[in-house]
C-alpha cells in the first residue's frame, strides 16, 4: 500500500515538541501510565505526521519509557516479586506477541484514512477502559485453572493488537486484566504489566521495522529525542502533582480528552 510521508525534519517545531511531551509525560505519571494514548492525537493532529508514521514513533518513545519506567519500580515492587509472578506474565505474553505481531502487519496494510477510524475507536475504548478500570481494588482472581488461561491468552492477545496500532505499552488494559482477571495487587500489576509490555512492544517494533515507513524514526531523530525528553521533564512534574490532584477529578477529565482526540482523528 502507499502512505503519505512526513514532511521534512526541520519543519516540525522543536519546542512545540518539547511542551507535547512535557505535558503529555505529566498526564501519564499522574495516572500511572505512559502517556503513549495522549501522544499518539498530537502527533496526528498538531504535528501532522501520518497515521501509520505516528504509530511508529509513539511506539519508539513508548519504548523508551517502559524500559525505563522497570528498573525505576525496582524500589517499590522488586524483581523479585515480578519473577515469583512469570506464571501470569508468560501467560498474557503467549497471546500479547503473536497479537503485536499481527496488529503491525495489520496496520502497515490498512490505508491511512481507514488506520484513523481504527485509531479513534480505540481512544474511545481505551478512555472507557481508564474510567472503568484503572481503579480497580486487587481481589480473588475473577476466573481459576484453564478457563484462567484461556482468558488470559485471549486477552493478551487483544493487548497485544491494540499496542501495535495504536503504539502504546497497553498499560491501560494491562492492569486491569492483572487486577480482575489474575486478583494482582495494583502495584505489582504495574510492574507486571511492564513485563509484559515490554517484548511485546518489541515485537510489534520488529514487525513495523520491515515497512518503509520506519524510515521516520531517521528522519526526525531531533523530533524524538527533544519529544522524549520533554516527557521525562513531564514525568517528574506528574509525579510532584500526585498528591494534589484527585483521581475523580483527573480521570474523567482525561478520558474526555481522548474521546475529543478520537472525534478529530476521525474526522483528520
Amino acid at each position: 500500500m502507499t502512505h503519505e510521508t512526513t514532511a521534512a525534519p526541520q519543519s516540525r517545531n522543536l519546542p512545540m515538541a518539547f511542551g507535547g511531551g512535557a505535558i503529555i509525560g505529566a498526564l501519564g505519571a499522574l495516572i500511572g501510565l505512559g502517556g503513549a494514548e495522549f501522544r499518539l492525537p498530537l502527533l496526528i493532529g498538531l504535528f501532522n505526521f501520518p497515521a501509520l508514521e505516528a504509530v511508529i514513533l509513539n511506539k519508539a518513545m513508548s519504548l523508551v519509557v517502559v524500559a525505563t519506567a522497570l528498573p525505576f519500580r525496582a524500589g517499590t515492587v522488586p524483581f523479585a516479586a515480578i519473577a515469583e509472578n512469570w506464571p501470569i506474565a508468560a501467560n498474557l505474553l503467549a497471546g500479547s506477541l503473536l497479537g503485536a505481531w499481527l496488529g503491525a502487519g495489520w496496520a502497515v496494510r490498512l490505508k491511512s484514512e481507514t488506520l484513523h477510524k481504527v485509531i479513534a475507536a480505540l481512544l474511545v475504548a481505551v478512555a472507557v477502559v481508564l474510567v472503568l478500570g484503572h481503579d480497580a481494588g486487587a481481589g480473588r482472581p475473577l476466573l481459576t485453572g484453564s478457563s484462567q488461561l484461556v482468558a488470559g491468552v485471549i486477552a493478551g492477545f487483544v493487548i497485544g493488537v491494540v499496542a501495535s496500532l495504536l503504539g502504546v505499552a497497553g498499560g491501560e488494559l494491562l492492569i486491569p486484566t492483572l487486577v480482575l482477571l489474575f486478583g494482582a495487587d495494583i502495584k505489582l500489576a504495574g510492574s507486571l504489566s511492564l513485563a509484559v509490555s515490554l517484548p511485546t512492544m518489541l515485537v510489534g517494533f520488529t514487525r513495523y521495522s520491515r515497512d518503509r515507513s520506519f524510515s521516520v524514526l531517521g528522519r526526525n531523530k531531533a523530533f524524538l529525542l527533544v519529544m522524549a525528553a520533554g516527557s521525562i521533564v513531564g514525568t517528574f512534574i506528574g509525579g510532584l502533582l500526585l498528591g494534589i490532584v484527585p483521581s475523580a477529578f483527573l480521570l474523567p477529565a482525561l478520558a474526555a480528552i481522548l474521546l475529543v482526540s478520537a472525534v478529530k482523528i476521525w474526522r483528520h
